[in-house]
Formats: structure tokens, sequence, C-alpha cells
């Protein structure tokens, strides 16, 4: 089986050669064909950006409970149009640092309203990247409140939780992964 396949690509490689030969065409020209086909060939083959900045959270197990959440609230649509939005989405573990009770408090139906808040304030409008951000800056969020961002010896914070991960890419938007829940100002 290998000696086969080892002759069939020795016979395609001198018949590459032969044809680039007889055609006239220089050895160069047949590597720069082939480095474009290969180059071609990896781009096809890139992962994608995921579509939606839900898709980067249901693709996550760290935002599971976020992902339960945005469900509850009634938000997978909405996070799922054409944004862009910027989204500061707390892990599993921010939601567990929550006082006892108080996210299956906000994941009943009749306080639906109090999780769209929380969940909204955690949206922006437009894509904002790591970079795009400056120490002292406000930013709007969804739900009309802003959100503060800080920057100490490189280290973003948003509403002083950590930004943990950056710029997660997506068709709609970007996604930067914080340390903990952050809270409208009442």
């Amino acid at each position: 089986m290998k000696k086969t396949f080892f002759s069939l690509m020795t016979t395609a490689a001198i018949a590459v050669v032969m044809t680039a030969c007889g055609s006239g065409e220089t050895a160069e020209a047949t590597k720069d064909t082939v480095a474009a086909e290969t180059t071609a060939a990896a781009d096809t083959m890139a992962p994608a950006a995921p579509a939606t900045v839900v898709a980067i959270a249901v693709g996550s197990p760290d935002h599971s409970t976020l992902v339960a959440a945005v469900t509850a609230a009634g938000l997978v649509e909405t996070l799922s149009g054409a944004g862009p939005f910027t989204v500061f989405a707390p892990t599993n573990a921010a939601f567990a640092a929550l006082p006892a009770g108080a996210l299956d408090n906000l994941l009943k139906p009749e306080n639906k309203a109090d999780l769209t808040g929380i969940l909204t304030y955690h949206v922006v409008a437009g894509a904002l990247k790591a970079a795009d951000l400056k120490d002292g800056q406000k930013l709007k969020t969804v739900n009309g409140a802003e959100l503060t961002v800080s920057i100490k010896d490189g280290k973003v914070m948003i509403d002083g939780a950590n930004v943990t991960a950056a710029d997660l890419t997506a068709g709609n938007g970007v996604v930067h992964v914080l340390d903990a829940v952050v809270m409208p100002k009442k």
C-alpha cells in the first residue's frame, strides 16, 4: 500500500515537472503556482470566525451559565442579529460568585426584566477591540447605563471586573471574557 502510494506520488510529481517544462513554464513559475494553490487551500480550510457573539458563548464550556441566562432572558435572537455588538461575557465562575440564590432568582420567569437589564449591561453597540478601549472611558450599554473602563499595567478592567480574554471575534461583533458579573448602578 505504501509502495503504491509512493509510486503514484512520484509519477504525479514527474508529470507536473514534465508538463511545466514542456509548456515552456519555468520552475520558478511552477513553484509560484504551487505556493498560490497551497495558500488558497489553506485559506479555504482555515476555520471561519463564529457567525455570532452567541455562537462564541455556546462554543465555550466556561459560558454555559451565560448561555442559559441569555436564553431565559430571550436575548438569543437579538444577539444573533446583525450587530455589531461588543459583549463582556462573565464566566460560569463569575456567575457562581454571585450571592447564594441570586442567579436562581434571576432565572425565574417573573424576574426576566431584571435579568435582561443585567445582561444588556454587558453589551455595547459596535465592535470594540481591546486596543479601542482607553483608561477612564465610559461605554454606553444597550440597557442605557454606562460601563467604566480601567487600564492598569496593561490589564483591562470593566467596572472592576478583569478582562481575562479579549478580542474573540464573531461575524456580528466581538467578545471579551470577564471574571465577574458587573451590575448596573441603581
